[in-house]
């Protein structure tokens, strides 16, 4: 049995686990009270909604979270790739109606499963080229824009009787750092920073968003602590007029577990004004994970949120707060659902469609190919997004020749051997890249293959190409199976993509 102060802190944590089973020490916790849990891709199985069953079982109040952003980042897809649009998609097409279908779509998906709560959309400015976590996740880099759509989004989702949770307070998209691995520091003007990032946000609270999520970041101007400990930053929300749940990100990154560590950050986060705890995804560690990290670190947040409790430094009335509002939302989201049950549904969402309406084509047309072979040379998976997904790549080349190059590590020597074969192989030649105006490399090994084969191609799934390439190239801005299979069907002729004109064009 828990203690009086564990089973309060318990209200206020959201871990993530192993396995497509719930663990005993999982359903224990949910029985005293744990908020809930967090879906990874290692959860997502045939049997998730048996596993959402049992939660619920256990607590028929938790709190089921999924990152489900569409476009680069999923996890009900996983291991296959989206195939729902990307915001940066959607930011291109700028269709309000498309967007907010699309939020209803990944409501529906979420709710199959037996989740609640979508970890999205991403309301972040994405005014940072380089930006290494954001990037294609983000609506567009003007602030209009990425309100307009952000609320679109949370319109689809929450009438889908979903909470929505937009991220990441007050905004991730001016920095060119990884907050999983280090501790990004914005120094952009502050009336910059506030007119352009916080737009948002504050359109988000407008809408009803039932959700934010905190980033780990620094803005100088606001402190020296990241926004998830900073009471500060996170005032704002309040001072808004927001009442609504404020979810930490992942507590086991590294700005914040490498830091002030998992326990001491979980209580910091609380006594900074956040009201539910994201502690993360047990695999982060990667072969460094132990057997048991998942309880290991639950355990390591509740300690810590239970040491500060007992030494005074956090005070009992935050917590019950915090727990009031996650309860909260929990009972807003039961009746939500009982009444989306009685509803008929609709089934007017064509992802495909959206997608190609997007997909363009720059640097003069494509002849029409019978077969592709792809050279993948992407940038290396994030914790964030796994971009270099071997799904995006398969889904692209079909029965074709596919090899993976890593050109940040590998010598021209080897490149240009892989150039040769792919280029001696059936069929044309197409490039897969994700950052062409920011890695020399990728654009080096462009230009290489145009000499070769002045007729091969660029799939580009990052952000859209702003310098030409001196090859056509196809602009895609998701690294997703459906962008992906809809890049390869404009290749091989089945619909001709719109020509797009670059800023040198």
């Amino acid at each position: 049995m828990t203690d009086d102060l564990e089973r309060l802190a318990n209200g206020v944590l959201w871990p993530g686990f192993f396995g497509t089973e719930a663990p005993q020490w999982l359903r224990d916790e949910l029985r005293e009270g744990l908020a809930g849990v967090v879906y990874f891709g290692q959860n997502v199985g045939e049997g998730l909604p048996a596993l959402s069953a049992a939660i619920l079982d256990a607590n028929p109040d938790a709190l089921i979270g999924i990152d489900e952003e569409g476009g680069s980042v999923t996890r009900l897809e996983s291991a296959t790739g989206s195939t729902v649009p990307g915001a940066a998609q959607l930011g291109l097409l700028d269709d309000l109606v498309a967007s907010e279908k699309t939020g209803a779509e990944l409501a529906r998906r979420v709710r199959a499963v037996g989740a609640n709560v979508v970890l999205g959309p991403v309301a972040d400015v994405n005014t940072d080229p380089r930006n290494p976590v954001i990037g294609v996740r983000a609506f567009g880099d003007d602030e209009a824009l990425v309100s307009r759509h952000v609320v679109a989004t949370i319109d689809g989702i929450q009438d889908g009787a979903v909470a929505a949770c937009v991220k990441h307070f007050p905004g991730h998209g001016d920095t060119h750092m990884d907050s999983h691995h280090s501790l990004p520091e914005i120094t952009l003007d502050l009336e910059e920073f506030e007119r352009v990032h916080l737009e948002p946000f504050r359109a988000a609270i407008d809408a009803g968003v039932d959700a934010v999520m905190t980033a780990h970041i620094v803005v100088p101007a606001w402190g020296e602590q990241p926004a998830t400990l900073n009471p500060r930053v996170l005032g704002m929300l309040r001072d808004w007029g927001y009442d609504g749940v404020i979810i930490t990100d992942a507590l086991d990154m590294a700005a914040i577990r490498e830091t002030v560590g998992l326990g001491g950050g979980a209580a910091l986060a609380l006594a900074a004004g956040a009201d539910l705890l994201c502690i993360g995804n047990p695999t982060n560690p990667g072969d460094a994970a132990l057997p048991d990290q998942d309880e290991q670190d639950f355990h390591a947040a509740r300690d810590g949120i239970v040491a500060a409790l007992r030494d005074g430094s956090l005070s009992r009335s935050r917590v019950e707060e915090a727990a009031g509002r996650v309860a909260a939302l929990a009972a807003k989201l039961r009746a939500a659902a009982a009444a989306a049950d009685e509803e008929e549904p609709t089934d007017d969402f064509d992802a495909a469609e959206i997608v190609r309406r997007v997909v363009t084509v720059s640097g003069g047309a494509i002849e029409a190919a019978s077969e592709l072979a792809v050279i993948d040379a992407r940038r290396r998976s994030t914790l964030a997004v796994d971009s270099a997904g071997s799904y995006v790549a398969s889904a692209l080349a079909g029965d074709g020749l596919r090899v993976r190059l890593d050109v940040a590590s590998a010598p021209e020597s080897e490149q240009d051997r892989v150039l040769d074969e792919v280029t001696a192989a059936a069929g044309t030649t197409v490039l897969l890249i994700d950052r062409p105006d920011t890695d020399a490399a990728q654009r080096a090994l462009v230009e290489r293959a145009a000499v070769r084969d002045p007729r091969a191609v660029v799939v580009n799934v990052g952000l859209p190409t702003v310098s030409p390439l001196p090859l056509s190239t196809v602009e895609v801005a998701a690294a997703s199976r459906l962008g992906a299979q809809t890049a390869r069907d404009a290749l091989l002729g089945c619909f001709t993509a719109q020509q797009r004109m670059t800023s040198a064009g």
